[in-house]
């Protein structure tokens, strides 16, 4: 891929270079007033900020810049995607979170086990089109244990008849396409083995949509029910039964840049949180004193993610065992921050005004962010799941 005329990434081979670009194209390029606008607006204007970022870093060839150059991308570096991240915290911009499935989750199953007919389709809506990809994971009583999903596919001739019901797909309801999950076998003793994993039309009739509403008056989660779905039977991922090994690849997309790039997020709100309270809250010595102690805190998790960085430079596949941990810190630490805020900021910060839209659960509402950080300790596994995975799996302690 080329790089567009006056694009950052057209100095990404020299990092300092592509560091200085970043800082010139970002201000010119992150929508005006962008906060404001989802706070006053709510939903509809989410999302039209969403496609409007977008667009900005599509144009610019960054949307897809870590794809590599044979399916549209730029082949960017690790530790250039790593600059390129640093420079979004630093300038406060949006995060693409209604795009993170398509440009993480659903390219890297299609890289690994997509066929080329399934790529050249479905990547190419994405880098052109801003086409929008949610998950078809979780179900009701099948979240942390997600063997044990129920939703059935079976093959009828040239297509597959889906029945189930879906929970927690984020962004479902803004979303074309959905990275499915279904079991078409249920007669092997393991229940990993008898899942398979579909690229599914929302538009197909059958499907109902239906947003959860949450705290913050949101509904970034969905239910999505299955009603006799006729599924193509081309639109199979990889070989029946093979779902659950999918699975694995779609999800180990969950670490490394994009939880770097919430940290760097906490770490350049720290800096803008002690500014505009130096004058009010701030100026309390024991508050002052409180505040203090989540520098340490920070920074160590910034020393973490940068363990995993490391490691997943060396191997891709990599990282598991420091992304567990990672993920058992992260959650806490945010509410305890989150929660800081709240207290510290008074009665005034706790005032909920609707419309809200959280922005990538960094809205600038030390209130609306508190209620978000309870999602982190619960999606992508639990914290009571990723205690039982770091004792049994990483320490080889017994189990009960």
């Amino acid at each position: 891929m080329t790089a567009p005329i006056d694009s950052p990434l057209a100095a990404a081979g020299d990092l300092d270079a592509f560091r200085r670009a970043l800082r010139g194209w970002l201000p010119k390029a992150i929508p005006h007033d962008w906060q404001e606008r989802i706070r006053q607006g709510g939903e509809p204007a989410y999302v039209d900020v969403q496609r409007e970022w977008y667009r900005a870093l599509a144009d610019a060839g960054l949307a897809t810049a870590h794809w590599p150059s044979a399916w549209g991308g730029a082949d960017l570096s690790l530790d250039a995607q790593i600059v390129f991240y640093s420079e979004l915290a630093r300038a406060d911009a949006p995060m693409a979170v209604m795009y993170v499935v398509a440009l993480y989750h659903m390219p890297a199953t299609m890289f690994a086990y997509g066929t080329p007919q399934q790529r050249d389709r479905y990547l190419e809506g994405v880098r052109t089109g801003g086409v929008v990809w949610c998950q078809g994971f979780s179900e009701p009583g099948s979240g942390s244990d997600l063997a044990s999903l129920k939703t059935r596919a079976e093959r009828r001739g040239d297509k597959y008849i889906v029945n189930g019901q879906k929970i927690w797909s984020s962004g479902g309801q803004n979303s074309d396409f959905c990275l499915l999950l279904a079991r078409t076998d249920s007669s092997s003793a393991r229940k990993q083995d008898g899942i398979s994993y579909f690229i599914c039309d929302l538009r197909t009739p059958g499907i109902t949509v239906r947003p959860i509403s949450q705290p913050t008056t949101e509904s970034e989660f969905n239910e999505i029910f299955f009603d006799d779905v006729e599924i193509p039977a081309e639109n199979l991922i990889g070989a029946e039964g093979q779902g659950w090994q999918i699975a694995q690849t779609t999800l180990t997309t969950e670490r490394g840049l994009l939880i770097f790039e919430c940290v760097e997020r906490l770490a350049q709100a720290y800096i803008r949180d002690a500014a505009a309270g130096q004058d009010t809250w701030l100026a309390d010595p024991i508050v002052a004193h409180e505040f203090a102690t989540f520098y340490p805190r920070i920074r160590g998790i910034q020393a973490m993610v940068a363990q995993l960085l490391s490691e997943l430079r060396d191997d891709p596949h990599g990282g598991g065992v420091m992304a567990t941990y990672v993920k058992l810190y992260w959650g806490p630490l945010l509410q305890d921050y989150t929660l800081f805020l709240t207290r510290a900021q008074g009665l005034a910060a706790q005032v909920f005004v609707e419309p809200q839209r959280c922005a990538g659960h960094n809205s600038g509402d030390a209130f609306v962010d508190f209620m978000w950080s309870y999602g982190w300790t619960i999606a992508g596994g639990s914290n009571e799941v990723m205690r039982n995975i770091i004792s049994e799996r990483f320490l080889g302690l017994p189990k009960g």
